[in-house]
């Protein structure tokens, strides 16, 4: 594999810009009408086949990127991360979610809120920095899972999560347009064309169509040249966000603090539920790890040191917005605004909406780069057509993937209104979350072939104890917030099932480099904190989840099943076929 690209049969290297069928369907099963109605005929054999196997470090970090033809480039240090790490979170949702949940959830506890799903959110940060050590390629979640879990459990995952990236950039996109309508001090949807298509769909809107459209550019052009585009944005947002910070403290009140917690605990934490997603978007800096200079090094600095400032900044953000007004006061939809004219700045608010507007640029920017190579490592899989696994060799990126991601955004976010894209948000994100735990405590204490049926069995015991009993207290604090006697079993459950593992199961991997510490007890906490925030979470979440799982299980039945199958046992006959060679050779002698 070399930067010109696979050589053909005419031994001459295939140019990028290509369509043909090969290109999308190249899988024995989609040659004619026959052999598809035959790989249909086969699908319980296969669907089998896909839900026991399972990938291989080796083959995630080396087979599969030959799918791309031409390798990612590697520039990127732990500085380029931890400004990703700056520039993919910190977006409009600090901005927006903090008053929201201040005035109708949390009250002055909403900091409470910001620490509660911060450690949860960390949590997850370090489930996710041990695999982007081990396996550092451009999959990210998918790549994890699919060695870790299977195929099955990795397509529903990571086909939710990159549904959810694709809705929440184009509900950014959208948010862009209104900031920067606020920022001009023009009327609301001023910037917005009229029509008369149904409520929701009648206000179109190019101007977020436009800022999709230019960050995927640049993210076409070079991740280099991203990556200094971002240092500057990011750094302009952060001089914002410390003003923000200072002149709230300069002008707070400590009785603007009582009461606490005028909505008890429950209202903590199901503020913090919608305020989760302001930590959305450290997943993207795990899918820059095939483009890392050295990954053992950058990514535990860049993810790990990046997160951790994000959390203490959200928290001294939302302290200093309690502080500087009653919670019944806050305005739930410009809340700092309305806040610094409530104190006699009224002029800072054009100041926050130029923040907000640079940090929904970086969030739109780093979204580009890493939802761009979730879709190449998935493409790579064979689980969409192979021609979005494409990497350019001049660039060294995936352009028809960033195109891909960008087109989909685009078409929703011209049409589509916040308050319709607001409805689509979903558990999705926990859920990812909650199985990168599972399968690092999977990778940690079960490996084929070595690992006892015995100890296997206990780990799914304890496993299956875990979930179930996190899903309980979710479930009985829904049901009973003010009551304890449910916890007296649920909780020495879950810790009856750590313990477990920690005691009954040996461990059978140890990191090489950097590893979560204190396991099995760090991801297991992951595990419970994550349901425990999905069930925070309204029905509708769950509904959502649930049609857009059942879609996708029909895609994989009618097409990712037969691909990837036709795919692995591809590269099973090509491997015997070089062992029998490797013997042949051995035989006949020197």
């Amino acid at each position: 594999m070399g930067s010109s690209g696979e050589l053909g049969d005419d031994s001459q290297p295939r140019k990028y810009w290509r369509c043909s069928k090969q290109d999308f369907f190249p899988e024995e099963s989609f040659q004619n009408w026959n052999t598809y109605l035959s790989a249909l005929s086969q699908t319980p054999l296969r669907f089998k086949d896909r839900l026991i196997s399972r990938s291989n470090d080796g083959e995630e970090i080396g087979e599969l990127r030959k799918q791309s033809e031409n390798d990612m480039k590697r520039c990127l240090t732990w500085w380029d991360l931890t400004w990703f790490g700056f520039g993919s979170v910190i977006g409009a949702g600090i901005f927006v979610l903090t008053g929201q949940e201040a005035h109708d959830h949390a009250g002055p506890a909403i900091v409470l809120s910001y620490v509660a799903s911060g450690v949860s959110a960390m949590l997850s940060v370090f489930c996710y920095t041990e695999f982007a050590v081990e396996i550092p390629v451009a999959g990210g979640s998918f790549a994890y899972l699919r060695i870790e879990l299977g195929d099955f459990a990795a397509f529903i995952t990571a086909g939710n999560i990159l549904l959810e990236s694709i809705v929440g950039t184009a509900a950014v996109a959208r948010a862009w347009t209104s900031y920067l309508t606020s920022l001009l001090n023009r009327q609301r949807n001023s910037l917005r064309i009229h029509t008369n298509l149904g409520d929701g769909y009648n206000l179109l809107d190019p101007i977020a169509v436009l800022v999709l459209a230019t960050a995927a550019t640049i993210a076409m052009i070079s991740t280099r040249k991203t990556s200094y585009l971002n240092w500057i944005a990011s750094a302009v947002n952060t001089v914002v966000i410390l003003f923000v910070i200072i002149a709230g403290f300069a002008h707070a009140k400590t009785s603007n603090l009582t009461p606490f917690l005028p909505y008890g605990a429950k209202g903590v934490f199901q503020a913090a539920a919608i305020v989760y997603f302001a930590y959305g978007g450290f997943d993207n800096i795990a899918t820059m790890a095939e483009e890392t200079k050295k990954p053992s090094r950058d990514i535990p600095l860049g993810l790990l040191g990046s997160m951790s400032i994000i959390t203490v900044i959200y928290c001294l953000m939302a302290l200093s917005l309690a502080m500087m007004q009653k919670y019944r006061d806050i305005d739930p939809d410009a809340a700092y605004s309305v806040a610094f004219g409530s104190v006699g700045m009224k002029w800072a608010k054009y100041l926050v909406a130029l923040g907000a507007l640079k940090g929904m640029t970086t969030v739109l920017l780093v979204g580009a780069l890493g939802q761009a190579r979730y879709t190449t490592h998935i493409a790579r899989a064979h689980m969409i057509p192979p021609w979005f696994a494409l990497v350019h060799p001049k660039t060294g990126t995936p352009i028809n993937a960033t195109l891909l991601i960008a087109i989909s955004s685009a078409c929703i976010a011209f049409f589509s209104s916040l308050d319709v894209l607001a409805g689509l948000l979903s558990v999705s994100t926990l859920f990812i979350f909650m199985m990168m735990a599972v399968a690092l405590l999977v990778r940690r204490y079960y490996v084929r072939e070595i690992t006892s049926r015995i100890n296997l069995l206990k780990l799914v015991i304890f496993l299956l104890i875990i979930i179930a009993s996190s899903m309980a207290t979710s479930a009985y604090w829904g049901l009973k917030p003010n009551s304890w006697l449910g916890y007296t079993i649920t909780v020495p459950l879950w810790l009856l099932g750590t313990a477990g593992i920690s005691f009954f199961v040996p461990q059978q991997r140890t990191p090489k480099v950097w590893g979560v510490p204190l396991v099995p007890w760090l991801p297991s906490l992951s595990i419970a904190t994550n349901i425990f925030l999905m069930g925070s979470l309204g029905s509708l979440a769950f509904i959502r989840f649930g049609v857009c799982s059942l879609v996708m299980l029909a895609y994989y039945i009618f097409f990712g099943l037969h691909a990837t199958y036709d795919m692995a046992h591809q590269q099973h006959k090509m491997k015997s076929l070089e062992v029998d060679d490797d013997n042949i050779k051995k035989k006949a002698g020197p």
